[in-house]
């Protein structure tokens, strides 16, 4: 826990796990300033022992980004510092840590506005906590395909809202739709902006289709190699997922691969779909890693394909300590 008052931070305190005491006017309840990241520690399938964080860096700039979206002071902390923090948590609580592939120790940091008087303000006074849990598969089905649901009548983000950063009011308006497509038999929402395909529940989104497949619209039969298409950052409604990036990074260097990063939409995935150029879709994020998806409304697809399961692979092989990334992401504690 580190707390920010008087325009700087305090000494950071690692405690037991205990419930927060904070006053019922703080900003953070009345007027949802609060945000938060999601990470993971991994022990090592090698040895069993050794225990490691995938590219906090890149979590660390995630929370800052949200904090300066909702016009937090503080923003300056230390990066290196943070991380270093939860290390110690991390080694103060390794026997939580739990073995196994799938299995992991959850991290959440938390930045919450502890304002002690009403009032719609930018935050002086903050608190960044940070707790832990063991979890296992996100899934219970494990890695098996699930389907979607378009929704858009809802919608989770918009250009110049807060879609590109993790921020508390970007999910309590994702329950009541949830629900419903979960009552409907599907296991995730798939968000549109109108015709755009933007996110898959909490979770980034990619599309494989054939080489001379959908290329912005145009189709090129000498074209052989398979394209994977993922929703850009541009507009300010998607998610920087640290997985979504990672994908991209080590997709990018697979010579049968062109990546690309561009608008999608659901008329174009459902006449590539006509014209059977869709080879595999799955969501990606910090907690389900990849998922396979087999449906989306009356669209099927085949699931979970070779490039899914290899790009799964990959990530679990870094984050498990069996394949060590030249750019270091995987950081032993």
């Amino acid at each position: 826990m580190i707390e920010y008052e008087n325009n700087q931070w305090k000494d950071p305190i690692i405690q037991p796990y205990q419930p927060l005491s904070i006053s019922p006017a703080a900003s953070c309840l009345n007027y949802g300033l609060t945000c938060f990241e999601g990470m993971k520690a991994y022990r090592s399938t090698v040895d069993n022992k050794s225990i490691r964080l995938f590219r906090p860096h890149l979590n660390m700039d995630r929370l800052r980004s949200s904090m300066t979206r909702l016009h937090m002071p503080g923003i300056d902390f230390d990066s290196n510092e943070l991380i270093e923090c939860i290390k110690e948590l991390v080694r103060i609580d390794e026997r939580w840590v739990p073995e196994g592939e799938g299995y992991s120790l959850y991290i959440r940091p938390n930045v919450i506005g502890i304002n002690k008087y009403l009032g719609v303000a930018p935050p002086d006074s903050l608190l960044l906590y940070v707790i832990t849990s063991p979890v296992g598969p996100y899934y219970k089905t494990g890695f098996r395909p699930i389907r979607l649901k378009c929704e858009n009548f809802y919608k989770r983000a918009f250009p110049g809202g807060t879609g590109n950063t993790k921020v508390g009011g970007n999910y309590a308006p994702t329950m009541k739709p949830a629900a419903e497509a979960a009552s409907q038999g599907y296991a995730q929402v798939l968000w549109m902006l109108d015709d755009d395909i933007t996110e898959v529940g909490a979770m980034n989104i990619f599309f494989l289709f054939k080489g001379g497949g959908s290329r912005n619209g145009t189709h090129d039969k000498k074209e052989k190699k398979k394209i994977l298409v993922t929703p850009p950052l541009s507009r300010g409604d998607i998610l920087p997922g640290v997985t979504r990036r990672s994908i991209l990074e080590l997709a990018s260097t697979w010579s049968d691969i062109e990546v690309q990063e561009r608008n999608i939409t659901l008329t174009e995935v459902k006449e590539a779909a006509k014209r059977n150029e869709i080879l595999e879709v799955f969501g990606a994020g910090t907690a389900a890693v990849v998922t396979p998806v087999s449906g989306i409304d009356d669209i099927t697809i085949h699931a979970p394909g070779d490039f899914t399961q290899k790009i799964w692979r990959e990530l679990i092989d870094i984050q498990y300590g069996r394949k060590i990334h030249p750019d270091n992401w995987s950081m032993e504690v």
